[in-house]
């Protein structure tokens, strides 16, 4: 199964079109087997019958976008298409285009890779060219009594890092998220320069090319971001920690700068809250801040399933962070890494909800399993199928494809964003193909 990070499941206050609702009906005990096909029916209805009556004109809207001319093995066999099938996906994942060196998609690409998921150190280095930047997560900024500590350096593979630099230009910026309790670290001088310290002498001694710092969804959960004075610290902390790392030069990398990512979630409802992260924010980080490294996918949950991160509301949350600066061109859209995900979710479709992330590898066993029927959902934008398990309880299952991928890098290029993947070891060879 895949582990996926800390993230965000939105709310249900947030509408959402794409959501599965729960029968509110009375049931007596023994009307559980015809509750579940309810849930069934309804989840049936929502995400098959209504897509699929859309689905040719939405193939002759979008065939432009799927005719590429590119020499990528994926777009010269027709697979990149929303008409899939099981023995497309079983039979070709594995295979790529000769050069894989080759990039498809010009703007920057930042690939998170994980301890626990050994694939991805392969795939960062296989298709190295293929990325901007490169984020191993290794390591946590805790407090330890009045102190401070900086937790990771035993995740840390020198060996692999020469092997990237070997291999292409990648830039090295391990993930840092700052577990420190915030009211310590913000409110106090010496804390602030003492965590800025740990990080940039560890880029220094292991000759990071920077970091990507995780802070802002754990100053919302401690509640200081509400705090005006609170927030105006946490955004100065940032600041002084990009201008800290800025003020070095990565020997490995032709001495540029070393650089700060800041990851960043969507708005947890239709209109910016008080803790939420806005187009203030990035104007007020300016320069000191090299990209912002944002969360768009874990749209659903267990408890609410559905897609992985609908295109509409993808749009929408970039629409946010622009603000009503007019339909020109955003000039901080350069800054955005938009999320993609590499994982899907397998999906328990009865009252009591369940189930959870799924890997590449989970996925193919399931399609070799159940020989299902993949169903493409317009509104999303994203595949999914059906099955029942062992014991006979029905399950959905989203999982990236080449057409929702494809999509998406579509609509970041539209806005001139890049893009972050997590994470490169839960997806497919020929993902890398789009790339």
């Amino acid at each position: 199964m895949a582990k996926k990070r800390d993230r965000r499941v939105a709310p249900a206050s947030t509408p959402r079109n794409d959501r599965v609702e729960p029968s509110t009906q009375n049931e007596e005990p023994g009307d559980s087997a015809s509750s579940d096909r309810r849930f069934v029916i309804i989840f049936v209805v929502v995400f098959i019958i209504s897509p699929a009556i859309s689905v040719f004109v939405y193939q002759i809207k979008y065939a432009p976008r799927t005719t590429r001319t590119d020499n990528s093995y994926v777009y010269q066999r027709g697979l990149v298409r929303p008409d899939l099938n099981f023995h497309e996906i079983l039979s070709e994942n594995t295979k790529v285009s000769e050069n894989i060196f080759l990039r498809h998609y010009s703007y920057p690409v930042l690939a998170y890779i994980t301890p626990w998921n050994s694939k991805g150190y392969e795939m960062a280095k296989r298709f190295n060219s293929k990325f901007t930047h490169l984020s191993p997560v290794w390591y946590d900024l805790k407090s330890q009594g009045s102190n401070l500590v900086l937790e990771g350096r035993h995740n840390v593979d020198i060996g692999w890092i020469s092997e990237l630099r070997k291999a292409g230009d990648a830039r090295v910026l391990p993930r840092v998220v700052l577990e420190a309790f915030p009211k310590e670290l913000l409110t106090k001088k010496k804390q602030r320069s003492r965590a800025i310290n740990l990080i940039v002498n560890e880029c220094k001694e292991m000759g990071f090319d920077g970091i990507v710092l995780e802070s802002w969804s754990r100053w919302a959960a401690y509640g200081v971001l509400h705090d005006p004075s609170m927030r105006a610290s946490a955004l100065q902390f940032i600041k002084q920690l990009g201008q800290a790392l800025h003020s070095l030069s990565s020997e490995k990398n032709d001495k540029l700068p070393l650089e700060l990512i800041y990851v960043i979630g969507p708005p947890h409802s239709e209109k910016l809250q008080a803790h939420d992260f806005g187009r203030e924010d990035l104007q007020s980080l300016g320069n000191d801040v090299d990209g912002y490294s944002l969360m768009t996918y874990d749209f659903s949950g267990p408890q609410n399933p559905g897609p992985n991160a609908p295109l509409k509301w993808i749009s929408s949350t970039l629409e946010l962070l622009r603000g009503s600066t007019g339909n020109g061109v955003w000039s901080l859209a350069h800054k955005i890494f938009l999320g993609i995900n590499f994982y899907g979710n397998d999906f328990i479709l009865s009252e009591g909800g369940g189930g959870g992330a799924i890997t590449g590898r989970d996925y193919l066993s399931l399609l070799e399993k159940h020989k299902p029927l993949l169903q493409w959902q317009k509104n999303s934008a994203e595949h999914l199928f059906f099955y029942s398990d062992d014991k006979h309880i029905n399950h959905a299952v989203f999982y990236p494809s080449l057409m929702s991928i494809s999509t998406r890098l579509e609509e970041a290029r539209k806005w001139g964003c890049g893009i972050s993947i997590w994470e490169i070891g839960q997806g497919l060879d020929y993902f890398f193909d789009l790339l």
